[in-house]
């Protein structure tokens, strides 16, 4: 189990990509961070590789797009820790780049929904009764994109971009009714990043893309919540 001084983080989608390099940095401020994903072979591989480089880091089987393994998670990580004092909702899909709202299935809107906006909500759910417990008050942040913007919103990844406007909608829902409980909850926006989602020719690397996420993790003003961060500073829904 864990002590109360004991930093605990749970980042999704934590195997590759930005979950994974969010994952690293917060063990780098001393976090103990649950590795969240699917598969677990590679789950195992980034949380063996993140402990490697001096951090803590464990694996945890989490599949945000079926609820019964997002319970069977929740109930492991009760068993592991006695609190909870980041959770950084951070898996996603894109699979319709190439679409747009004239042509995009409803198979695909679907499933990037429940990944991408109810998995992050029934994750959340799921955590809270760990989050109530961080003596010194906790933190959720989702991943969004400027895709959700409705500001910069384009005719690019109508799935994608709808879920991901769904999911900041899901932030400020969280964030009004765990306002009086010590819990803050934010998007960010990580920008266009070098990942398998954000091709090669993409202007940041992942060190940049999780800049802001783990800023929101450790160190923004613990008032701060409801809002949408991008570069460590609030921009328009």
């Amino acid at each position: 189990m864990s002590t109360a001084a004991e930093k605990i983080a749970l980042v999704t989608g934590a195997n590759r990509g930005i979950g994974r390099e969010v994952a690293r940095q917060l063990a780098e401020h001393g976090f103990r961070v649950m590795v969240g994903a699917r598969k677990a072979e590679a789950g195992k591989k980034a949380a063996a590789e993140i402990g490697g480089g001096g951090g803590r880091a464990e694996f945890l089987e989490i599949d945000v797009a079926d609820g019964a393994s997002i319970q069977r998670a929740a109930k492991e990580l009760a068993g592991r820790v006695d609190h909870l004092d980041v959770l950084v909702n951070n898996a996603g899909i894109l699979g319709d780049g190439t679409l747009t709202a004239l042509n995009v299935g409803a198979d695909i809107v679907r499933q990037t929904f429940e990944t991408n906006t109810l998995g992050a909500l029934l994750v959340a759910q799921a955590m809270v009764p760990l989050l109530h417990k961080a003596p010194d008050g906790a933190r959720i942040i989702n991943v969004s994109s400027g895709a959700g913007a409705l500001g910069e919103m384009t005719s690019w990844a109508p799935a994608y971009s709808i879920s991901k406007a769904a999911l900041n909608a899901v932030t400020r829902q969280l964030a009004a009714v765990l306002r009086t409980r010590h819990i803050a909850v934010n998007s960010a926006c990580p920008g266009w990043v070098r990942t398998d989602m954000g091709g090669a020719g993409a202007s940041r690397s992942v060190a940049q893309g999780a800049d802001t996420i783990v800023w929101l993790a450790t160190a923004a003003p613990p008032t701060l919540t409801g809002k949408f961060v991008r570069d460590r500073k609030v921009i328009g829904w």
